[in-house]
């Protein structure tokens, strides 16, 4: 016994006899509001701790030999994909003015894509793993029933390319080279011209344009916009891809290396309008907090023939999740200029979207972990413990001053 009342001594918490408890109606509120406050706050905590902490870490980037991933969904309202022919230029040199209402001083524009970088590599109108979705003037796809002839009208017929002979070989019209021999199609002369440099005249006096419908097509596309998505292959280096009208082709100069150069021409470039929507652009997969600064961007040409560049910075980073998964990817911040561009090259540019990244050398570093159980505990304790002692405080105050006033109001001092 005497043991026992030893240990009674150390009873932090010592009870009052029931007799000498008061229970009022405003220490039940303030019960009911701190016990609500605790359990806002105890889910708050348990969703806290639920959720995965990332630790950042910074390295030097060693890796080397990797392709980089560039995601791409960019839209032109008033841009086509295929538009109508605009004046150009021959081999980079300007068209005398007296030739300018030549009709035959025409070039058919398409809104291109190419990409290089400074270890020389070059991709121009690029295709693959890229795809065009040509758009009406409300911003919605083009589907082939859009594309129907409206009621009334003759129907043309449909050319049917398989009507014609597998084994044939068409004239290129001059542009034949030891790649091209045959051009059997419209896209064929096309690329046949691009290459040797050539302007592509009217599509009307080239017998495989003719047959195909090109310059009807063309005429149906004139209001129309483009969609422009899918993902670029580039080597890890610093270079450049932009969205620009016109078959870019390569043509050796004086110089070792060769310049690009697109079938455009200062002359009529009043129908060329590069406002654009980045609905999204991305190095590399995504991962859980990832932010892409330029996703949703909207930007209106203030006028025709304007040239957009965004100066990227690509930061390497490596997301390691708890699972043990990693995730190789990319971080950017990025800067924008815009001018007005005249379409020659080395001069003031082109009308167009580039963009052009350089990599840091730093690579950051993210890992996963899950919150320690015992940092959840503390945090529990703290909740119950802190919102107990503040109601304690309010009630002893309410308490007190409610019968501070009745006192008052029993002497009749209240006046």
């Amino acid at each position: 016994m005497e043991s026992l009342w030893r240990l009674k001594r150390f009873d932090a918490f010592p009870k009052t006899l029931e007799d000498f408890r008061v229970k009022t109606c405003g220490g039940a509120l303030v019960t009911i509001i701190s016990g609500l406050i605790m359990l806002l706050l105890f889910f708050s905590e348990l969703q806290y701790y639920l959720t995965k902490e990332v630790y950042p870490e910074l390295y030097v980037d060693k890796s080397r030999g990797d392709k980089l991933r560039i995601n791409i969904d960019v839209v032109f309202p008033h841009m086509p994909c295929a538009s109508d022919p605009v004046p150009i230029s021959l081999r980079g040199k300007e068209v005398p003015a007296d030739e300018v209402s030549n009709p035959e001083m025409a070039s058919w524009i398409d809104l291109s894509i190419d990409a290089m970088d400074v270890a020389g590599e070059q991709q121009l109108d690029v295709e693959h793993n890229l795809f065009k979705q040509r758009l009406d003037k409300d911003g919605n796809p083009v589907t082939p029933e859009a594309e129907r002839h409206e009621l009334g009208k003759e129907e043309e017929k449909v050319f049917d390319p398989d009507s014609l002979d597998a084994d044939r070989c068409e004239s290129c019209y001059g542009a034949e080279s030891e790649d091209i021999r045959c051009c059997n199609s419209c896209d064929d002369v096309r690329e046949a011209y691009r290459r040797r440099g050539w302007a592509f005249k009217n599509p009307d006096t080239i017998e495989q344009c003719k047959r195909e419908g090109f310059s009807q097509k063309m005429q149906e596309q004139k209001n129309e916009g483009c969609q422009v998505y899918g993902f670029l292959e580039v080597n890890k280096v610093a270079g450049n891809f932009h969205f620009a009208p016109g078959k870019s082709f390569q043509q050796s100069h004086v110089h070792v290396h060769a310049i690009e150069i697109h079938d455009l021409q200062s002359f009529g470039l009043d129908n060329i309008n590069m406002t654009h929507y980045i609905k999204h652009l991305s190095f590399g997969r995504d991962y859980p907090g990832l932010v892409n600064p330029l996703d949703g961007t909207d930007v209106t040409a203030q006028q025709a023939s304007m040239m957009f560049q965004y100066f990227v910075k690509v930061v390497p980073t490596v997301y390691m999740k708890v699972d043990g998964e990693v995730v190789r990817t990319n971080q950017f911040s990025v800067t924008r200029h815009e001018k007005i561009a005249n379409g020659l090259i080395g001069d003031q540019g082109l009308p167009g979207v580039f963009v052009l990244y350089e990599l840091s050398p730093m690579m950051v570093k993210l890992t996963e972990k899950h919150r320690p159980f015992t940092h959840f505990l503390t945090g529990v304790c703290a909740i119950v413990g802190g919102v107990f002692t503040v109601a304690g405080l309010i009630d002893s105050l309410i308490y007190h001053s409610a019968r501070a006033i009745q006192k008052k109001i029993e002497l009749g001092k209240t006046t």
